[in-house]
């Protein structure tokens, strides 16, 4: 019931007005306590303070002359074996209880402590207070519904008619509450209803000149016997207006969204630098952005590959969504269910309705393949035909459905190598590298690291709700000397430390964490050459030579590509000065 809910607890409505007294009291001082307090009952306590039994009104009226017997005390007439409920019954439990054991209160016991009772009156009084508040309730949302409702009882009186009614037919509540609804409208539908009992759906009607009404009419039964009829009356006047206003809204957004592509530079706004390498990035992303070639994103962890996948995405004209997947956290056993879905009872566990999959969700749009070196290769397969037929199939499914969605993944690892390893598969490897883009490690974007601090003090700042801190230029120098092995995740990371644990308002050097101050004076001891010119190239060789074995972890292939010199060259100097790959 609305007003009478399981959330209704026992201690919300038990009273505390009760008598207890103990067993062995005499029966006419309970009778005196029961009349000096004006209650029905007594509760009969033990020696030990626990209820024992129950004494009434109507027991005492069965005593006869013994109820004057000084020396009879209240145990020998108590009722034993008390029903009783704690605190935190529901209040439809304890009602239930007492109508189905025909007795007039429940104890209510905490710790074997007697702690109140619930009444038949407790119940009815809350009952009645709660069916006032029902019927202000109800009133006021019936009042506030955008349509208007009639309700007439089974002889066509009208019982309700609420303020929308009053609007739409210009007639007052007064005038047809407890009328028969054809004195009012002869012709209304809902005398039809009252005859055929059968419901009528959506049909227009013009009261009046300029209304136009959409009305259902139903009957209304309870427990198989019918009681009357209820309408709603929807004014589609109101609703073509609205239908026209939103339109206009519509062409008045199309077009400030048209001005405002004019004045804005492009969707790349986002990625913040100015290097040459990722302008160069930017610039091949621009070009490709608005065609349906794939798109091979490569670049070391934290570069922003995902950030560079939803700019070209945004500068499309693809009216889809951007749907990024991580494919190194699917589990092999889902990628398929995960990437195309699944039919109702497919697998075990499958959900009743099956689940629309990855390729569906992003129809019309772009599908963002991060970690693609991390599909397995029974998936890589069907990932091709995916790409090459357009069309992709559910687990458990037997039809082909089209998808038109643009692919662009993203990897850190070397795909060429994995392919000439036999763990990608090439014709994929090369269906996804339609456009290579390439991402500059931050190491070198030196310049870009002014700007990415500048960018995240402002933007970790509002997330943490503090005002942006000023920076010390030592600081700068020294976020600019490490390598940010971690790149921009590593920085924004660091930063967001740095926000967080900042006093005064100043950043300062103390706060840089260890690791970065030490790597930064390693680095500047080894950058003490001497003055010997022959010397000094021959370690700066050494130590560049070393650094680029380290970040392609001993690859020399692609080491030679980080230094920019052919493999002979690199396993030459290698050789005359005595470096091992795995050093």
């Amino acid at each position: 019931m609305f007003f009478m809910s399981n959330q209704t607890l026992a201690k919300d409505v038990m009273s505390k007005n009760f008598i207890s007294l103990d067993e062995k009291c005499s029966l006419k001082s309970a009778v005196k306590k029961m009349l000096q307090k004006n209650l029905t009952e007594i509760f009969v306590l033990n020696n030990k303070g626990k209820l024992a039994g129950i004494l009434t009104l109507t027991d005492i009226s069965k005593i006869g002359d013994d109820i004057f017997n000084v020396e009879s005390n209240i145990e020998q007439f108590m009722v034993r074996n008390v029903i009783t409920i704690n605190k935190n019954e529901c209040l439809l439990n304890c009602r239930d209880i007492m109508v189905e054991k025909g007795i007039g209160r429940l104890p209510v016991v905490e710790n074997d402590k007697l702690i109140g009772v619930i009444r038949v009156e407790e119940i009815r009084d809350f009952f009645y207070m709660k069916m006032e508040q029902f019927g202000i309730k109800l009133s006021h949302i019936i009042n506030n519904i955008h349509e208007a409702v009639c309700a007439i009882d089974k002889k066509g009186i009208v019982v309700l008619w609420n303020k929308k009614a009053e609007e739409l037919y210009n007639v007052k509540m007064e005038k047809i509450l407890g009328k028969n609804i054809k004195e009012v409208f002869p012709n209304a539908i809902m005398v039809k209803v009252l005859d055929t009992r059968k419901p009528i759906r959506n049909r227009y009607h013009s009261p009046c000149e300029n209304a136009h009404i959409i009305i259902s009419v139903f009957p209304v039964f309870i427990n198989n016997e019918f009681i009357g009829v209820v309408s709603t009356d929807r004014d589609v006047t109101e609703v073509k207006e609205l239908s026209h206003q939103l339109e206009k809204a519509t062409r008045e957004l199309k077009f400030l969204k048209s001005e405002v592509k004019k004045f804005s530079s492009d969707n790349f706004g986002n990625i913040i630098g100015r290097s040459k390498k990722l302008l160069k990035s930017i610039e091949i992303a621009r070009q490709v952005a608005k065609t349906d070639a794939t798109i091979l994103i490569t670049g070391e962890s934290g570069t922003g590959k995902e950030v560079f996948a939803r700019a070209i995405h945004d500068y499309s004209n693809r009216k889809g969504l951007f749907v990024p997947v991580n494919c190194s956290a699917i589990p092999a056993e889902l990628f398929e269910s995960e990437l195309f879905g699944y039919e109702e009872g497919a697998f075990t566990g499958a959900k009743r309705k099956g689940k629309i999959g990855i390729f569906e969700l992003a129809n019309n749009g772009t599908i963002f393949l991060d970690e693609i070196g991390d599909m397995p290769m029974y998936m890589q397969a069907k990932l091709l035909r995916v790409l090459q037929e357009r069309e992709i199939r559910k687990v458990g499914g037997e039809k082909s459905i089209s998808v038109n969605v643009r692919v662009i993944s993203a990897t850190n690892k070397d795909l060429k190598k994995m392919v000439e390893e036999g763990k990608f598969r090439d014709d994929l490897y090369y269906r996804l590298n339609v456009v290579e883009i390439k991402l500059p490690p931050l190491r070198e974007r030196e310049n870009d690291i002014v700007l990415l601090t500048h960018n995240f003090l402002k933007e970790l700042s509002e997330k943490n709700n503090i005002s942006p801190p000023k920076i010390e230029k030592e600081v700068i120098d020294i976020l600019q000397k490490y390598e940010w092995p971690g790149n921009i995740r590593e920085l924004k990371n660091t930063i967001e430390n740095l926000i967080v644990l900042c006093k005064d308002g100043v950043i300062t050097k103390e706060l840089i964490p260890n690791y970065i101050i030490d790597k930064v004076k390693k680095l500047k001891k080894e950058e003490k050459y001497p003055l010997d010119l022959n010397e000094a190239i021959k370690q700066v060789e050494v130590y560049t030579i070393k650094r680029a074995l380290k970040l392609a972890k001993g690859k020399k292939a692609k080491a030679a590509k980080l230094l920019n010199i052919p493999r002979s060259t690199l396993y030459y100097k290698m050789d005359v000065y005595g470096i091992s790959a795995d050093k």
